[in-house]
């Protein structure tokens, strides 16, 4: 098993060392060392309104009352949301909520239950 760094671009496993960079066979992709250890410490860590470290399947609960945009629904506070997703972009989580259906919210308006 090799300890090399997968390709940024592409994700073969097939890398190799040439002097200071690192070089992928399959798209051709050539990176420092200094890079790969960046991009390493660079994973973001999503946290709920308390802190906690929230990851995919969590059960969180929405701390405050939030409107639905473009509904005239509220979504209430203490609402349990289960099976959470986590993602990139301006909300965070996506989720389904029984009795509203598919929904993306801000981490900081939830609670890790």
């Amino acid at each position: 098993m090799s300890t090399l760094p997968a390709c940024p671009q592409c994700q073969s496993e097939f890398t190799y060392e040439d002097g200071g960079l690192f070089v992928c066979p399959e798209c051709a992709h050539e990176w420092s060392s200094e890079a790969s250890t960046l991009a390493e410490a660079a994973v973001k860590v999503y946290r709920d309104s308390a802190g906690n470290v929230l990851q995919d399947g969590d059960t969180v609960t929405v701390v405050k009352d939030l409107k639905l945009k473009g509904s005239s629904g509220v979504v209430k506070m203490g609402t349990k949301v289960k099976n959470i997703r986590l993602v990139d972009g301006d909300h965070d989580i996506d989720c389904k909520i029984d009795g509203f259906g598919a929904m993306s919210l801000k981490s900081e308006f939830v609670r890790k239950v």
